[in-house]
């Protein structure tokens, strides 16, 4: 449902794209920097603030008249109406004539200005104290309310930041880490977090259903015309090894991205699990989509340097091109290709919740995977006329995996020890997936008369070899007595997926302020599965049992069809929607099961409000509360009318009678900017109620040849909800040369699920209890950081963060799962003359509540020094050592419904490595950093092409 709302918005965006662009200054033609700008159309109500040469710009506008409203600090404000004129874009002068007034002189500088419009928080860049060379990614950790992980992963305002655009298009199909790790900081005027609904949003202010959070990047009009380029080679001990490059141009009406890399030192380029923004989101959902959450994991051992888990071998190569070749069409997209091979070891304690005794599994894994990706997506533009806008988007990805898992694990109930096991898994695997989306909007009146309607079908399909290997030695009286059962499982699976939906919609308007919306949204998600599986024991005989050997067939398909009717008001003040709509959902199908014919037949039908308000308090206060709904569509592992035996000490039993599940979503979000101060303040509240959640109901027994057997059914149940909230404040000191923020994070989580177990009564007979358990889980974090800047040579910021994770279950009283952490951090660098900088990164991380398998509390220290040459700086030899102590590792818990997960795994350690770097920039107008005084000189965090991905720089 989200997706048609998504694909709905795509469609509007880009038909209103006018701009305009202005240059302020006062009557002797000087530029007027940091003065009030505010736009106002019948469509459109955004504000903004002139910058560096008194510019500034206003991206997709929708009126064809607007007045522009100027106030700033001692002069006189001005009011003034324009047209476009039937131009997309208007580049105006606009002067200030002193104010007659004699008023006292103020000074507000050092502060990064926020401007919040609407759905968007916007920063200026132009006062962050920035080394030359430094990458949009350490600009981002300057921002208030912005994190930055040491794997490059964004979040702000507490949640993730999920897609990237360069002035609104999608840079790499929206890839984060090649945006901020790659992207030169100099290029970048405004730095925009934007919750994005589509481009129907974008276009008409009509928001509907869950925004994506999507980080924009606005181009400085200057540096659309020039070149940069990045260039790194390196080797060092443990024969590590990385190159790595860059190349970028922005000429007026075409942009070019060029990347690659070469390392074994965890720096992927590329994120393939990023799915390309298209003319139409695709449909959420399913329980393997983006249903109700599942509990919390947290995450510790510090910043997380060394990047991802294992240690891993990565070659990438990507191409992002994009031409205005008019102002009618457009055309930009991405080819990106990534080799991995990765190699990981972890522990794991998981623990099963039972009414009688808890199964504890402790597990040594040693697993490998190699995998190919292919990523490809194209869009193509179209505006004819002012009234009439077309978006195609065809993508396509292909995903080739072999993967050879071990894993090594021991059995246990209360105190008795059951079984150990030995399994290992041989995959192989073909993902080709391929598709379109498309869009057509139509502008019918200037007063906002509008018909949008917008398409996507895609296609995928998975071949997958697996081969498993069990080998379970079950104890009977004494770890002497055991006896050994061993099993070979080959398994064929063949799965394809068709998908896709359509949206239509029709705007009237109503008056100045507001208009009636009716919509109409069908998606469907269509399921063929073939699996045939062959069982044989030690000697290579098949297994005589029909679980074990088998050839099924099973086909659904998942239909949601949704009609609302929302009335919208839009002022300067208030922005809201109030509207109701409905929508049935049908699961058809059925499934072949040894010949027998089974149908899957489910009917479901939802009512929900259509609910949303926004109030803008003042131009940097704004709050807004938002409902939404959405159907999730039952996996195809919970659906399959079968038990699947690949793993005998695990089965797995579908449910063909399962609903889908239904979650309804509330966010509560305030913003407050001080500008005079440099003061932020955000705080969050999102809340989710899922009805006929899909839960698990595992039953623990005891089998005689095998042991501990835990096997998986699916229902349906109510009762399953959680809860978050976060916050976070900063407050700039003396010229923002000191920042101090704090950050925080309360989450409940009421997971709900059941449990069996084999039980004896009184004459020694066993017999099956269920019972429904809550697991009750919080999580609460809470941060503070410190950063001192005084120029851009030095930065120094310590930090600590304490996280506590505790879960109880309802159905036993005796486990106390509680886990916490201190996290201390120090982050600085330092130029110790023009061309020599020393930088360093420290952690220290203190866990408590694991078993001694998983536990850990590792000190990490990275440390480097560089020096500079040529002319310009812009050549660097750098000698790096990370993990100086050696104790890079990984700790999580992951808390389920009636499971707790524990782990441990490797990351990559100590090593030192020695760099020569290369970079280049021609844009008009010069270095920005240079303009601002700044000696320049790249380093410390991100300078040289950022390290971080590679160790925590």
């Amino acid at each position: 449902m989200s997706i048609l709302f998504t694909s709905l918005s795509i469609v509007g965006f880009s038909q209103t794209n006018k701009r305009v662009l202005g240059t302020l200054g006062n009557q002797n033609g000087e530029p007027i920097v940091g003065a009030s700008i505010k736009l106002v159309s019948d469509l459109d109500s955004v504000q903004t603030s002139s910058g560096v040469g008194g510019l500034f710009t206003f991206n997709n506008i929708k009126g064809e008249r607007f007045t522009l409203t100027v106030t700033s600090l001692g002069f006189d404000t001005l009011q003034r109406s324009f047209a476009f004129e039937g131009k997309n874009e208007l580049k105006t002068p606009v002067s200030l004539n002193e104010s007659s007034q004699m008023l006292a002189e103020v000074s507000v500088t050092g502060v990064a200005p926020i401007t919040v419009k609407e759905d968007t928080l916007e920063y200026a860049t132009k006062d962050l104290r920035l080394r030359e060379g430094a990458l949009v990614e350490d600009a981002l950790k300057k921002l208030d309310g912005v994190e930055v992980d040491k794997d490059g992963n964004v979040t702000a305002q507490g949640e993730t930041v999920t897609r990237a655009r360069i002035n609104g298009k999608d840079f790499f199909g929206g890839d984060i880490k090649a945006a901020i790790q790659n992207l030169p900081a100099e290029i970048i005027e405004k730095i925009q977090i934007v919750d994005d609904y589509g481009d129907m949003a974008n276009v008409t202010g009509n928001r509907t259903g869950d925004p994506e959070r999507v980080l924009n990047l606005e181009i400085a009009p200057e540096r659309n015309n020039g070149d940069f380029g990045n260039f790194r080679v390196g080797g060092g001990t443990e024969d590590r090894y990385q190159a790595t490059g860059s190349y970028g141009m922005f000429k007026e009406g075409v942009q070019l991205s060029v990347l690659g890399n070469l390392n074994n030192v965890n720096a992927n380029l590329f994120d393939f699990n990023i799915r390309s923004g298209g003319a139409r989101r695709a449909p959420g959902g399913g329980s393997f989509g983006r249903g109700f959450g599942g509990g919390a994991g947290m995450g510790f051992g510090g910043p997380g340097f060394g990047g991802n888990n294992g240690l891993t071998n990565t070659q990438s190569i990507g191409l992002n091109y994009r031409q205005d070749f008019n102002d009618k069409l457009t055309m930009y997209g991405e080819y990106s290709f990534g080799h991995t091979d990765n190699a990981t070891l972890s522990n794991e304690l998981r623990e099963i919740i039972s009414p009688d005794a808890s199964t504890y599994t402790t597990s040594n894994m040693d697993n490998g995977s190699i995998g190919n990706d292919h990523r490809f997506s194209w869009n193509i533009e179209y505006k004819p006329d002012d009234k009439n806008y077309i978006k195609f988007s065809p993508n396509f990805t292909y995903r080739q995996n072999r993967a050879n898992n071990l894993s090594l694990s021991t059995n246990s109930r209360g105190q008795s020890l059951i079984n150990d096991l030995t399994n290992r898994q041989l995959d192989k695997s073909y993902t080709p997936n391929y598709g379109a989306s498309g869009l057509y909007n139509r502008r019918l009146s200037e007063k906002g008369r509008n018909i949008f309607i917008n398409f996507s079908l895609n296609t995928a399909s998975t071949e997958q070899d697996q081969e498993r290997i069990l080998n379970t030695l079950v104890y009977e009286t004494a770890v002497e007595d055991l006896e050994s059962v061993y099993q070979q499982h080959l398994i064929n699976l063949d799965n394809k997926n068709l998908n896709g939906g359509t949206t239509l919609s029709y705007i009237e308007p109503l008056g100045q302020y507001s208009n009636l919306e009716v919509s109409y949204d069908f998606n469907f998600a269509s399921y063929d599965n073939n699996r045939q599986a062959n069982a044989y024991d030690a000697t290579g005989i098949i297994i005589d049992n029909p679980n074990y050997n088998n050839n099924r067939a099973y086909d659904y398909t998942f239909y949601t069809h949704r009609g609302s009717l929302t009335y919208r008001y839009r002022n300067d003040k208030w922005n809201y929607s109030l509207g109701v709509a409905a929508q049935p959902n049908l699961l058809r199908g059925g499934a072949n099961i040894d010949g027998q014919a089974i149908p899957i037949n489910r009917n479901g039908f939802n009512w929900m409000p259509v609910a949303r308000v926004e109030y803008e308090m003042s131009r940097t206060k704004r709050f807004n509360i938002n409902y939404s709904g959405r159907a999730n569509e039952p996996g195809v592992t919970q659906i399959q009318p079968f038990t699947d035996y690949s793993n005998a000490n695990a089965p797995v039993t579908g449910n063909p009678n399962l609903s889908a599940e239904f979650t309804h979503e509330l966010r509560i979000n305030y913003r407050n900017f001080n500008i005079g101060e440099g003061n932020s303040f955000f705080v969050g509240l999102t809340g989710s109620l899922a009805e006929d959640k899909i839960v698990t109901n595992r039953t623990t027994f005891l089998d005689d040849s095998i042991g501990v057997v835990q096997a998986t059914e699916y229902l349906n149940t109510n009762g399953f909800y959680n809860t978050r909230g976060f916050y976070n404040f900063s407050k700039p000191f003396a010229n923002r040369t000191y920042t101090l923020s704090f950050n925080g994070m309360v989450a409940y989580n009421n997971n709900v699920s059941y449990t069996t177990s084999e039980l004896n009564d009184n004459t020694g007979e066993p017999y099956f209890n269920t019972a429904r358990n809550i697991a009750k889980n919080w999580v609460l974090s809470q941060g503070i950081n410190f950063r001192y800047n005084p120029k851009e040579t030095i930065e120094v910021t310590p930090g600590v963060r304490y996280t506590y994770n505790t879960t109880r279950n309802t159905v036993t009283s005796g486990s106390n799962r509680d886990v916490s952490t201190w996290a201390l951090t120090l982050n600085g660098s330092a130029n110790l003359t023009p061309t020599w900088i020393f930088g360093a990164d420290l952690a220290k991380t203190s866990n408590n509540g694991y078993t001694s398998s998983v536990g850990a509390n590792p000190m990490i220290i990275n440390a480097y020094v560089e020096k500079q040459f040529f002319k310009g700086r812009n050549g660097a030899i750098r000698f790096q050592a990370f993990d100086l102590l050696n104790e890079q590792t990984s700790i999580s818990r992951n808390v389920t419904e009636n499971m707790i997960v524990d782990s441990r795994s490797n990351r990559l350690a100590r090593y030192f490595m020695l760099s020569l770097t290369y970079r280049f920039s021609n844009f008009a107008g010069g270095n920005m950093f240079d303009r601002q005084g700044g000696p320049g000189g790249p380093g410390g965090p991100g300078g040289w092409g950022g390290d971080r991905r590679s160790g925590g720089f």
